[in-house]
């Protein structure tokens, strides 16, 4: 049920996100489209995976990104000698207290950046996983529940491969969404030397947003309407990826959730209360491509995950869903009924 609060925190989150958004855009010069995907997944409380080669701002985007909301962020370089209790914590003996005291690890904050993640080794990469998934953390058999909001934002180079441990699927598909950056048009990279060329990008900037502030955003995403062909339309798209011929392995039920999550934050940027199935189009390869394996085949065809999702959506039949019928939401009805 939506009530007029909901409604009101929606229009609010319009306002509140553009600050955010002028703010990330301030240091990343022209890339609207990746800043919105990153705003996107925040909202939609998701985990972000940054893929791309060196020098494009991959970390500055994620640092951009935390710094411009007044939450705790913290930051761990993966390299190959990083301990998975430097991610979660260790208990250590307390000689005074004459008992274990837990000391929380890297991963206690509102915004985690793990720079460079594929260079630590499977062992510290799975330290991630219950973190990312269950908003918790386990150690010596006591659970602590991590704060909220909670968003891992990870880099990782695909181009320099020697000393790296490629992700496996289980923390891949943990990822809401893959996003590559990409080189600047001249234009931007001219501006982005004018600007920044002498100081940092990240000298001057401060915090257009509190966590409560994206706490209440999150609740008014929440409760953005999906209509029933709309999920039909989400659940058409995954399945198709697991009998795909050119894929061995298709999206998991998680990422269906993950897609449909991030449609409803999408639709919200855009001032909707509903999510149309342009929506679950524009985010499909972001928020699938990255979980798919292609075929051998596939492979030696040079078929890209991202071009076999896009295939799937020209064969999959588009529902004719229409936004909700009969007032705005927090509007009543004759009848007292709330939509």
């Amino acid at each position: 049920m939506t009530t007029y609060d909901d409604r009101a925190s929606l229009t609010d989150l319009t306002t509140t996100v553009e600050r955010v958004r002028r703010s990330v855009e301030s240091v990343i010069e022209g890339k609207p489209e990746v800043v919105r995907l990153s705003l996107t997944v925040l909202l939609a409380e998701g985990h972000l995976l940054i893929e791309d080669v060196p020098g494009v701002g991959k970390t500055m985007l994620a640092k951009t990104l935390a710094r411009s909301i007044d939450c705790s962020v913290r930051r761990i370089q993966f390299t190959p000698d990083l301990l998975p209790s430097d991610v979660t914590g260790v208990s250590i003996f307390d000689q005074q207290r004459r008992d274990f005291e837990f000391k929380p690890g890297a991963i206690f904050a509102q915004i985690v950046i793990g720079d460079e993640i594929n260079r630590a080794s499977p062992k510290t990469q799975s330290a991630l996983l219950e973190s990312m998934e269950e908003r918790q953390v386990t150690v010596d058999g006591q659970t602590y529940e991590l704060p909220s909001p909670f968003m891992v934002v990870a880099t990782q180079n695909p181009v320099e491969m020697e000393g790296t441990y490629p992700l496996p699927e289980a923390q891949r598909d943990r990822f809401m969404a893959r996003v590559s950056i990409g080189y600047p048009s001249a234009e931007a990279e001219l501006r982005m030397l004018d600007v920044h060329g002498s100081v940092s990008p990240l000298d001057d900037l401060q915090p257009v947003a509190h966590a409560h502030d994206i706490l209440k955003l999150i609740e008014a995403v929440r409760a953005v309407h999906v209509a029933d062909a709309v999920r039909r339309y989400a659940v058409d798209i995954v399945s198709a990826t697991r009998t795909h011929a050119d894929l061995r392995l298709g999206a998991s039920p998680r990422a269906t959730l993950h897609l449909l999550r991030a449609a409803k934050a999408s639709a919200a940027l855009s001032g909707r209360e509903y999510v149309l199935p342009d929506d679950l189009q524009a985010l499909a390869a972001p928020v699938l491509a990255h979980r798919l394996l292609p075929t051998a085949q596939a492979q030696l065809n040079r078929r890209s995950a991202e071009q076999v999702v896009q295939d799937i959506l020209q064969r999959t039949p588009v529902p004719a869903a229409a936004p909700p019928a009969g007032p705005l939401y927090g509007q009543q009805q004759p009848g007292g009924r709330i939509l």
